[in-house]
């Protein structure tokens, strides 16, 4: 299970302080799928950085007693400075995979050839997200974070990550409804700072489209 409890987050502007986040709560349980509405500025980015452990809220608790990957993506989580297969074998250390096996599974699965040894910070958008995937493929989580930079559509990547949501959770924060409707089962929606939790789709798209 992933909480948070009471999160806020804001931060410090010239002209004081902009509030993102306003006393979120919000239960995300192992196995479920949940999409996240939001529109772009509304916090999206910042809850992903916290969902994910990448950036600590202002004040609030978050509880995590399931493993969530990083916001699969996002450049966030990664040392650019590194080689793609420096940052597979530091994580693969960290997370107690098989080390040679890890990469080889990478290498094989995000077809970045000589890439994959040179720095991260000379990938592409789209092959910062196929090395996000591939490892998080490799690792295994309880649960994928993802936002929608991640195409999951008919293609290679798309089809080998739906098929591990047979057997994981995912949380995707996203502005897209038919992302949602494709792969969640559950929605919530991101409005000035608050977040509110819709069990049927329909009402939670409904809500998005008239904000």
């Amino acid at each position: 299970m992933l909480e948070l409890l009471d999160v806020h987050k804001s931060y410090r502007m010239l002209a004081g302080r902009k509030h993102v986040l306003r006393g979120v709560n919000a239960t995300f349980r192992k196995g479920e799928r949940v999409g996240v509405l939001g529109r772009n500025g509304s916090g999206k980015s910042t809850l992903v950085r916290i969902l994910g452990g990448v950036e600590a809220p202002t004040r609030g608790t978050v509880r995590r007693s399931m493993s969530v990957s990083w916001p699969i993506g996002m450049a966030a989580g990664f040392q650019t400075a590194l080689s793609g297969a420096d940052n597979t074998r530091f994580i693969a250390r960290i997370y107690d995979r098989p080390v040679k096996e890890t990469v080889e599974f990478v290498e094989s699965f995000a077809e970045l050839g000589e890439y994959l040894r040179m720095p991260v910070h000379t990938y592409s958008s789209g092959m910062r997200s196929r090395l996000g995937l591939a490892i998080s493929l490799a690792v295994e989580f309880d649960c994928f974070l993802v936002d929608e930079a991640l195409a999951v559509g008919d293609t290679r990547f798309g089809r080998a990550f739906g098929a591990r949501l047979q057997r994981a959770g995912l949380i995707l924060v996203t502005h897209q409804p038919s992302l949602v409707r494709q792969l969640c089962t559950r929605a919530a929606v991101l409005d000035q700072g608050t977040l509110t939790f819709y069990e049927d789709l329909d009402e939670a798209l409904a809500t998005y489209n008239s904000l």
